[in-house]
């Protein structure tokens, strides 16, 4: 293997160390002089074993990028505020925030003299029926009587049709009281959660059945706990929020000119910054109706799904939404750039065996690739693979010759 580089270019790559990653600076060397002075000469059978590729730079159609910060929240449409449905206090906790909870998963059980109360209806509504099944039974025995006496002409008809009356309103009477006998059985067990009738012995101490269950009104995560055991709750307390992260909200904060560009349904794309360069799909769902008077920015809302549950509340990160018109760009994949004490470069193939070293200025990141602004042109051909083994020659002869 043989590697040729001029002392004169590691010099000037001494002073391009202290540019920023992504630009050259300009007291950085020109780029047609880099590639005259630095070189790294590799034989094609080395080439091959490396696994290097080289690839003909070409300008593209770019689509013009909006590009804005935003924060991840959870979907309101699939979000549930869990509240007390009397006033009482928590006698248990079952959930905390982070779990996983399933639609009906009780969460709380909390004391309430609402229990009793109803209860105490309930059996006064039982006995109410009680005594009116009672009394229409004596009515009708009282009604039957009167007929007979009426058909063996020993009984007048206004005592037989007076009997048959009070018959009716004994059977109104049932209906009345099975009506309530109902509505204080249905608030017991459908509202409440609790058993109409209590098992245990007034001494005894209160099992979960008697306590009033809080449940989960649909499945997701838990995202807050407002209560504790021993708290004192009404129906106005919020105790729980449960999110379906399944899908999620991104918020962004655009800026005021972006708005005519901007448009309901638009696709874009999420980046957090705990993925790095992963995209996330998602749409423009909402502009918003007023800017922010202090930045004057516009709050848009946009909608994603979220497999695997990467996206949480509360990250940041980036949104990029594509605007209808485009822009020339050279584009390389990201592993062809490489840092080189703290400045940009990319290798160039001059030669079948000599890659010259090329300092550039480096734009937007897209899908894996990275714009190059400044430092090449059409027709120059760049090692896009196996650039680590290029980069690695090349410093290694840099250390020989200093």
């Amino acid at each position: 293997m043989r590697v040729s580089i001029l002392i004169v270019v590691v010099t000037a790559l001494t002073g391009c160390g202290k540019s920023s990653p992504d630009t050259v600076k300009a007291d950085a060397p020109k780029p047609a002089d880099e590639a005259s002075k630095t070189s790294v000469m590799l034989d094609t059978a080395l080439q091959k074993e490396a696994g290097i590729a080289v690839e003909t730079v070409a300008t593209r159609g770019l689509p013009q990028v909006i590009r804005a910060s935003a924060r991840v929240t959870q979907d309101e449409n699939f979000t549930w505020r869990v509240g007390a449905i009397t006033e009482g206090r928590i006698a248990s906790i079952f959930a905390n925030v982070g779990d996983a909870v399933k639609a009906d998963q009780v969460l709380a059980r909390m004391h309430t003299h609402d229990i009793h109360e109803s209860r105490a209806e309930f059996q006064k509504a039982q006995a109410e029926l009680q005594r009116a099944m009672a009394s229409e039974a004596y009515a009708r025995k009282v009604r039957d009587r009167a007929r007979r006496l009426y058909e063996l002409k020993a009984g007048a008809l206004s005592e037989a049709e007076h009997a048959e009356s009070e018959v009716r309103n004994a059977q109104t009477l049932i209906e009345n009281a099975t009506t309530e006998v109902e509505r204080t059985r249905v608030h017991l067990e459908e509202y409440l959660g609790v058993t109409a009738v209590e098992k245990h012995a007034p001494n005894e101490p209160h099992t979960d059945d008697e306590l009033v269950p809080v449940k989960a009104p649909r499945g997701g995560v838990v995202i807050t706990r407002g209560v504790s055991v021993g708290s004192v709750v009404s129906p106005a307390s919020d105790l729980f929020l449960i999110s379906d992260l399944s899908r999620v909200w991104a918020i962004a904060d655009m800026q005021e000119d972006a708005m005519p560009r901007l448009r309901v349904g638009m696709n874009a794309r999420l980046f957090v910054n705990a993925y790095g360069e992963q995209p996330f799909a998602s749409r423009i769902a909402k502009i918003g109706d007023s800017l922010d008077p202090v930045t004057r920015m516009v709050k848009v809302r946009l909608e994603l799904a979220n497999p695997g549950m990467k996206l949480r509340p509360e990250m940041f990160g980036t949104v990029e939404v594509e605007v209808g018109t485009t822009e020339a760009a050279i584009m390389l994949p990201a592993e062809a750039v490489q840092d080189i004490r703290g400045a940009s470069f990319v290798f160039v193939q001059t030669a079948p065996t000599r890659f010259d070293v090329r300092p550039v200025e480096t734009g937007r990141n897209r899908d894996g690739a990275i714009e190059i602004r400044k430092g090449l042109k059409d027709g120059d051909r760049v090692a896009v693979k196996g650039v680590f083994i290029l980069k690695s020659e090349f410093l290694k002869a840099s250390l020989a010759e200093e």
